[in-house]
């Protein structure tokens, strides 16, 4: 079975490669590290234009109504250039969840700004000292006259202040704390009353993190995503899209990684004679291509499970962000070493997608989650994971 892009993919990736090439690549990562927005949001407003934030939108909501493989072209290409921004948790998080669990008026506002290329989501999940299973989840929500009333932190938030909404995880409580508990999602807007962000530190300073404070937040009920009480299992739902779709991204950096490598070896002489030709960069370099290939291989099947609502889609999508993230990682470190000096200088891009990599190891879950992930959808029991274990 074939599940290489067909043709019209291929070209698409053509003109958002040219694109983000004429913008300069990973140019515009390093505006906006030293804080310069403007060409950001106008390379956003140009993807837009070519339709990259439609690609997956129902037709009904201005979209074109395509699928998750339709997504990897654009995918791989912000991964290569490590543009910034919440592409990748709009349209692969936030649309699929509105589009499965969103209500006719949700998907008529939401999707409809999404695909005009006007508004973005981000998602707060964490909490200070808390973790990304359920009982990290105290953020309190209070049903009143009609209104939730939201009181916590939502700390390490992507891109809270380039986000217009937030899909916000707390825990709900109706009835005047009399009925029924659990985890909802809540839609929230940046302009929210009493809602506060400070800006926190991050190793990848092309990704902004923030902490995000409520304080007797009102918002209109109509806000919950999905099912009351059940936002967790909604959550699993839409990661799986997350993580097929981070799988893709990844792709991208690891194959930049590599032509930087390959290429640096070609020019770089050392004893009069080009460093590629000596067999320890040689076999590290063709390494690195393996890893690549390897993770582009997963990544388009996993989008190809989540699409085709394959029946193994769970573990091949777990499977796949475990590898692109470990492989990542292993590239981005190997691509210094070749470089030598130069490697760790801020010169050359190099340290960028070394901290791009340290930044996906444990963004929106743990590799420990996802390898336990995993070894469930593959039915492992406890038996067989203590055997492999040894």
């Amino acid at each position: 079975m074939d599940f290489s892009l067909n043709q019209e993919q291929e070209m698409f990736r053509g003109y958002v490669r040219k694109y983000l090439d004429d913008a300069g690549q990973t140019k515009t990562a390093r505006e906006f590290i030293k804080g310069e927005t403007e060409s950001l949001q106008s390379i956003l407003t140009g993807m837009a234009e070519l339709g990259c934030t439609s690609i997956n939108i129902s037709e009904n909501y201005g979209g074109m109504g395509l699928g998750p493989l339709d997504l990897i072209p654009v995918l791989e290409e912000t991964g290569r250039s490590l543009l910034p921004g919440l592409y990748l948790e709009t349209n692969a998080l936030a649309v699929p969840l509105l589009e499965k669990f969103g209500t006719e008026e949700q998907k008529e506002r939401y999707l409809s700004e999404i695909s005009n290329g006007t508004k973005s989501f981000s998602l707060a999940w964490l909490e200070p000292g808390g973790s990304y299973n359920p009982s990290g989840i105290n953020l309190a929500v209070k049903e009143e006259n009609n209104h939730l009333v939201l009181n916590g932190v939502k700390s390490l938030v992507p891109d809270a202040e380039l986000a217009d909404h937030y899909i916000v995880l707390g825990r709900t409580s109706t009835g005047n704390g009399n009925g029924k508990e659990g985890i909802s999602l809540i839609i929230i807007d940046r302009t929210a009353t009493n809602m506060t962000i400070q800006r926190q530190k991050n190793i990848d300073e092309t990704r902004r993190l923030a902490e995000l404070t409520f304080t007797n937040v009102e918002i209109p009920m109509n806000q919950i995503l999905g099912p009351l009480n059940h936002g967790w299992e909604t959550l699993q739902e839409g990661l799986l899209s997350f993580n097929a779709a981070l799988s893709a991204v990844i792709v991208g950096s690891m194959e930049k990684v590599v032509e930087m490598a390959a290429e640096y070896a070609k020019i770089r002489e050392q004893f009069g004679q080009p460093i590629g030709r000596f067999q320890a960069i040689k076999h590290r370099i063709v390494d690195m291509k393996m890893d690549l290939e390897t993770a582009r291989s997963l990544a388009y099947y996993a989008n190809w499970a989540l699409e085709s609502n394959a029946e193994d889609r769970v573990q091949a999508i777990s499977c796949a962000r475990l590898f692109a993230t470990d492989a990542f990682t292993r590239i981005s470190s190997d691509n210094i070493q070749i470089h030598g000096g130069i490697g760790f200088t801020e010169e050359i891009d190099c340290h960028l997608f070394v901290k791009r990599a340290r930044f996906y190891e444990n963004y929106l879950g743990s590799t420990e989650h996802y390898y336990n992930q995993a070894a469930t959808a593959l039915g492992w029991s406890n038996k067989d994971e203590a055997i492999i274990s040894v």
